[in-house]
């Protein structure tokens, strides 16, 4: 439980106060300094209190440098005991951090059976500028990578994660960096979640347009001259690296995105298709730097909730299409083509 005050009066007798909790709504009452009451107000969501939700857990790992990470866990609802599946589902930006709370991606992974890791790795916010810079020049191959791949190795060695069934999922960023745990780490996980995230880092900066300069010579000092380094590109790109690939991709794309273009999705689903590895391709003609329309939201998460079912063995709704979403399938489209022209 966090307790935060959201507003005084401007005589400071009156107080609205926050109870925040990783297993539920938010809490909201009134605290009166002269009368030395407190009175409920309202509940952020009060349709969630019938029903029972999974504690997230803060915990520490140590990477194999001896720096120790904050990680938050949530453990598969009901699950005790034994080892579940684990899905380490790992933040965007990278500048940027995971926080305690109720996280509803958690929650829904919970329910479905399966244990959720989230990681502050070097490079996250919120623990000063010399952690923020140790992730300088570390995507891919390096430390910010690492991280990710301990925190998993710790899970196995705590019992919490079965070895066999682990997921990578991110957005932006974390779907570089499923990318890369497949390409990089490819015996660890058994598949992987990509949503709008870059295959190849020296065209996601070509793609910048020139209004954002600053922007993109900011990234360049962050991960490292791309620009003029083509070996170091090819080193941290998972574009060069698809042939080692074992576990299946599903990725989520938006059409119009102004950060991650198209580009970066086709190129490393088509090169899996040439190479026979196993992806699925989803794009939204009317989405851009993720999925912003209800309807392709639920659409989406429907299709990652079968794909993590046939995967990781945990439950599952019974699919239906979702009247008003846009998904298309470039693949299957281009199969068509050729079938077509044949």
């Amino acid at each position: 439980m966090e307790i935060g005050v959201a507003s005084r009066s401007l005589d400071e007798m009156k107080w609205v106060v926050a109870y925040s909790s990783s297993s539920g709504p938010t809490s909201y009452v009134v605290y009166d300094k002269l009368k030395q009451t407190v009175s409920p107000l309202f509940v952020s969501n009060p349709k969630l209190l019938p029903y029972k939700f999974a504690p997230m857990e803060v915990v520490s790992i140590p990477a194999r440098d001896g720096l120790d990470l904050v990680g938050y866990l949530t453990r598969a609802l009901g699950k005790g005991g034994p080892p579940t599946p684990l899905i380490l589902l790992v933040h965007g930006g990278p500048w940027a951090r995971d926080y305690w709370g109720f996280n509803p991606q958690a929650q829904w992974f919970a329910n479905r059976g399966y244990a959720t890791l989230q990681v502050n790795f070097r490079g996250s916010t919120g623990y000063g500028k010399t952690f923020l810079h140790k992730g300088d020049k570390q995507w891919g191959v390096g430390d910010m990578q690492h991280d990710l791949t301990d925190s998993v190795e710790w899970a196995i060695r705590e019992g919490i994660a079965d070895k066999d069934n682990i997921c990578i999922k991110g957005g932006s960023y974390g779907g570089y960096a499923c990318l890369a745990g497949l390409t990089f780490t490819p015996d660890l996980y058994k598949c992987g979640v990509d949503i709008v995230g870059p295959s190849n880092i020296k065209t996601l900066l070509d793609s910048i347009p020139d209004y954002w300069a600053p922007l993109r010579n900011g990234m360049l000092l962050k991960i490292g001259d791309v620009d003029g380094d083509e070996e170091f590109n090819k080193k941290i790109s998972p574009l060069y690296h698809v042939d080692k690939i074992k576990a299946p991709l599903l990725i989520g794309q938006g059409a119009n995105d102004p950060r991650v273009k198209q580009s970066e999705a086709d190129q490393v689903a088509f090169s899996m298709t040439e190479k026979g590895i196993p992806v699925e391709y989803v794009l939204y003609p009317d989405e851009g730097h993720g999925f912003a329309r209800p309807e392709n939201r639920i659409d989406f998460n429907g299709r990652v909730e079968h794909f993590l079912a046939k995967h990781l063995g945990g439950r599952a709704e019974e699919f239906a299409e979702v009247e008003g979403a846009t998904a298309r399938f470039p693949l299957l489209e281009k199969e068509g083509n050729q079938a077509e022209e044949a």
